[in-house]
């Protein structure tokens, strides 16, 4: 890397990271910053130990792939995990440099968006439910992704509804994003 690369990248406005199968092999200042780690509790260790379980390590990593096959490209927002067990929504673009390897090598950025959406008590499938709703699926198609029945879907569809005293599905992912309604 150039020494123009090399400030460009360590003085990014947001978190930047190089993995290689999603072990952060290079991060910027402003990712350890984000996540409270030192940088060596960061560099060579798996992206996991950044997320609320490893279940939604997982279970992101299925449908990442999935998305990124072809172009390369993913993005959402999701709740991630500071090390000292704080959650917060974090805003989360990656580009593969290689499409058909989708994790081998990419690129990731990560912005810290708890300011505007604050993180409700959720369970770790009410939180997938709710990313794949704010992304416009439908209750079978998140069904398909989770590999539950869309009855299941439909009672933490309902359970969110109750929690954050929404009408529609709308006004609940609106709710929870902080947009005012």
């Amino acid at each position: 890397m150039d020494d123009l690369s090399q400030i460009a990248f360590e003085n990014a406005p947001i978190g930047l990271a190089y993995t290689e199968e999603r072990i952060v092999k290079r991060c910027n200042e402003r990712f350890v910053e984000m996540f409270g780690f030192r940088r060596t509790e960061l560099e060579g260790h798996s992206l996991a130990k950044l997320y609320p379980s490893n279940e939604e390590f997982d279970s992101i990593g299925r449908i990442g792939v999935l998305k990124m096959k072809g172009n390369g490209k993913y993005q959402d927002e999701r709740i991630m995990k500071k090390r000292d067990g704080t959650l917060f929504w974090c805003r989360v673009r990656g580009q593969s440099l290689d499409p058909e390897a989708p994790f081998a090598k990419a690129v990731w950025s990560f912005a810290d968006i708890s300011e505007s959406r604050p993180v409700a008590e959720l369970t770790r499938r009410e939180r997938l439910v709710v990313k794949m709703m704010a992304e416009g699926r439908t209750s079978k198609e998140i069904a398909r992704s989770l590999g539950i029945s869309h009855r299941t879907v439909e009672a933490h569809r309902a359970r969110l509804m109750e929690k954050f005293k929404a009408k529609n599905s709308l006004e609940l992912v609106a709710n929870i994003a902080g947009i005012p309604v």
